[in-house]
């Protein structure tokens, strides 16, 4: 098959053809696996350029972090790929921790556990309500919203391993029936109006192409009054060149379309119909923690390289600790509530 198109249509109809072989993987996403391979073949290559191999119960992948065909495949790329390992150094928390101050010591279990327990109190949900996670991960942050709150959540991520990850480990914690997890785009969900009470998202506005338009639809699958409680990674101004350095290498390596600020989340939302907004910049209380990220990558630099080579590992931890040391690096934290 010298084709690169012939190929496409052979991929295109083994998925058709026999779409039971394919497990639990959403097609869509098998899809874009098997062009990329093929993309590496047709170029002359045994093995798509800086692929990698991820395996994931009996089913090998081949993950290439740079020749993703959209942004929603970046995103899934970075946390099926180095993401499954920042986890595996980390904690189940993927995201940010939260100190109090300096002379806090606690440990990053403590501060990221203190960071969901922010987003669970703005998010001030009542016994039996629905609540929606946007960008759910492997479901921990939910799971202890559940427990702490005594709601219903439906998380929903573009990543298959994810989902099946957070719906496996929920159901391990006795929580099956209180969270489930599902493949969704968040910036065109599949809900019917109001089906929500409340809703989340934990650092997974950064990844979206179009923050307004997720903001738009949280806003729609929201009943009136429904509360709205976000936590993200931006940028603040003014950027000198050496942040823009940062700031740019951050978004065309990781899956972040793009870093918002204050502003613009202040008019997305009063664009789309939200009031009673506060907003809070705590980035002094959060940024501790790609200091500490990029030193735990330090300890499993060898199996980063294994998953994306050792260039990109070298400057993954690079980055990471000069995007906790530039002044622009920020994170905001706010609550909302649909008009």
């Amino acid at each position: 098959m010298k084709d690169y198109v012939s190929c496409i249509h052979v991929a295109d109809h083994l998925l058709d053809a026999f779409p039971g072989m394919w497990l639990a993987v959403d097609p869509q996403d098998l899809r874009w696996r098997i062009n990329t391979i093929i993309r590496g073949l047709t170029a002359g290559g045994t093995e798509p350029p800086l692929a990698s191999r991820h395996f994931h119960h009996d089913t090998e992948f081949f993950m290439t972090i740079e020749q993703s065909p959209t942004h929603s495949d970046d995103v899934r790329n970075v946390y099926d790929g180095f993401g499954r390992v920042y986890g595996s150094v980390w904690g189940p928390n993927i995201h940010y921790g939260y100190w109090e101050n300096d002379a806090d010591d606690s440990s990053v279990e403590v501060a990221t556990d203190r960071l969901t327990d922010l987003m669970i109190s703005g998010l001030d949900a009542r016994a039996g309500q629905r609540v929606l996670d946007i960008g759910c991960g492997i479901g921990h942050p939910a799971r202890r919203l559940v427990r702490a709150s005594d709601v219903d959540v439906v998380g929903i991520t573009i990543s298959q391993i994810q989902a099946a990850e957070a719906t496996e480990h929920t159901a391990e914690a006795g929580l099956a029936d209180r969270a489930t997890f599902q493949f969704a785009d968040a910036m065109d969900m599949p809900f019917p109006d109001g089906s929500f009470d409340a809703a989340w998202a934990f650092e997974s506005m950064w990844h979206m192409p179009d923050r307004g338009q997720v903001l738009s639809e949280a806003a729609r699958v929201l009943r009136p009054g429904g509360r709205l409680a976000v936590a993200d990674v931006i940028q603040r101004e003014p950027i000198s060149p050496e942040g823009r350095v940062v700031l740019d290498h951050i978004c065309e390596n990781y899956g972040v379309s793009s870093l918002g600020t204050v502003d613009e989340y202040r008019t997305a939302l009063a664009a789309n119909g939200f009031v009673d907004v506060e907003i809070r910049d705590i980035t002094d209380n959060v940024i501790r923690t790609l200091g500490l990220m990029a030193d735990a990558f330090e300890t499993v630099r060898d199996k980063l390289a294994d998953v994306v080579g050792k260039e990109q590992a070298d400057s993954l931890i690079d980055f990471v600790r000069r995007f906790g040391s530039i002044p622009e690096s920020g994170y905001l934290y706010l609550t909302a509530v649909r008009a």
